[in-house]
């Protein structure tokens, strides 16, 4: 019985048909199904028989997939000292694939996430564990594309993510534009993509496109969005604008990704493919999966428009509370001493008026405070009720339309690298505060 074969596995009431994969560990099996999908079962519980040999040349497709990284001449380069703690990797790992001098170079990141995860068959869950290198022998299409520099940042899932590894990120992304790439992708799992993609748009002055992507379904699945994101990533990373982009499936369909401001995007959708949105505009613009063909409905900074430049310290004292109806006045305890507090707020930007007080006495012991809304749509003006006026008074910044997590990444950024905070959170560095909220279709 070896990998390639065709088999039936039968384990208790269950049958598992479809062809036997090489497995991580010796303990266990792992079956591709008809449907594309693969199950791991356990050997010492499963009775096994072959139906036919060598149905599916395993070994051909895995050097087919490795010879998009060996024609590349892969090297070993190391680079620095990565984030540590849970799930991190130690050493910022490096590597480095050159083809075609006539390519531009595209520095691929890895932080973890779905697109570069695969199943654990001891739990049968989703892990992340790829690096740079592994990504680009599960997605063969990008060779010819560019010329490729890997390197890993951190190997979780987004959910570990912390402010700590977004300065580390946008250190690594300095560094690599500073060492001559064209553009940079950024491989982030898709649940707190939107938070590092607009803390990288407020530390980081970049000549040339920085572009994250993900994937909503994982490899093994038949209906995984991984190919598709990162090949379509890598066509708006060598394009010519200097943006910091989010690009996911634009549909349901294989058609096209939508290309969106990182300042400006939201995911709207627990497993949709095309879960991410531009809150208040369409996406700034798209990337056509056959041809390739990157195009922009909007205005969009030049390649080269600014000098390369970083300030990437964040004051990590930042709280943030949603108000919703019954909370208690005492959730604001929470936010005593902090250096800032963003709220997400109703409709126009408001709280219960008992509120009024307490948030005056932190904004006169030297907090911060911003209001933002808990509406997809439009933008705070406290200038409408009386309790508008009053919060106000006793010392709110409105943030506009910037969205609740941009505008709790922005703080935490401006009070770190401002010296007028308040200021500065009314008004637009990176995109995330449009002039006018208008409808749109």
């Amino acid at each position: 019985m070896n990998p390639g074969d065709r088999v039936r596995v039968d384990r208790g009431v269950a049958t598992y048909e479809g062809v036997l994969m090489p497995s991580s560990t010796a303990e266990h099996l792992v079956v591709k199904l008809e449907g594309g999908y693969n199950v791991g079962v356990d050997r010492a519980d499963a009775d096994v028989e072959v139906l036919e040999s060598g149905t599916y040349d395993v070994e051909g497709a895995r050097e087919t997939a490795d010879d998009a990284v060996d024609d590349a001449a892969v090297g070993d380069d190391v680079a620095g000292d990565g984030p540590e703690g849970d799930g991190a990797v130690g050493d910022d790992a490096a590597s480095e694939i050159t083809f075609d001098d006539d390519l531009p170079t595209v520095a691929l990141i890895s932080t973890g996430g779905t697109i570069a995860s695969t199943v654990d068959y001891r739990t049968g869950a989703v892990t992340a564990q790829f690096d740079a290198e592994d990504v680009l022998r599960a997605v063969p299409a990008l060779a010819g594309r560019a010329n490729y520099r890997g390197r890993v940042v951190a190997n979780i899932l987004s959910e570990n993510m912390t402010p700590e590894v977004w300065v580390d990120l946008a250190e690594a992304v300095h560094e690599e534009i500073d060492r001559g790439a064209d553009g940079v992708v950024v491989m982030h799992g898709t649940d707190t993509m939107q938070y590092t993609a607009s803390a990288l748009s407020f530390m980081l002055d970049t000549p040339v496109p920085v572009v994250f992507t993900g994937s909503q379904r994982s490899a093994d699945r038949p209906s995984s969005d991984n190919v598709m994101n990162a090949v379509c990533a890598v066509e708006a990373a060598t394009a010519d604008h200097s943006e910091v982009l989010v690009c996911m499936h634009a549909t349901e369909s294989d058609d096209r990704c939508a290309l969106h401001r990182a300042t400006r995007v939201r995911k709207n959708h627990t497993s949709r493919r095309d879960a991410f949105e531009t809150v208040g505009a369409q996406p700034i613009g798209e990337v056509d999966w056959e041809t390739g063909t990157v195009s922009f409905r909007r205005a969009v900074a030049d390649r080269d428009a600014v000098d390369l430049d970083l300030s990437a310290s964040l004051e990590g004292d930042v709280a943030f509370q949603k108000f919703v109806p019954g909370t208690p006045v005492d959730a604001l305890d929470r936010a005593d001493g902090a250096a800032g507090l963003v709220l997400e707020g109703t409709g126009l930007g408001h709280v219960h008026t008992d509120w009024i007080d307490r948030i005056g006495e932190l904004v006169d012991d030297g907090t911060v405070v911003v209001m933002t809304s808990q509406c997809l749509e439009g933008r705070v003006c406290d200038r409408v009720y009386d309790t508008g006026r009053d919060l106000l008074e006793a010392g709110v910044v409105e943030a506009g339309d910037t969205l609740p997590g941009t505008a709790y990444v922005k703080l935490m950024w401006a009070l770190a690298n401002v010296e007028n905070v308040e200021e500065t959170m009314r008004r637009s560095i990176a995109g995330e505060l449009q002039e006018r909220s208008v409808p749109w279709t």
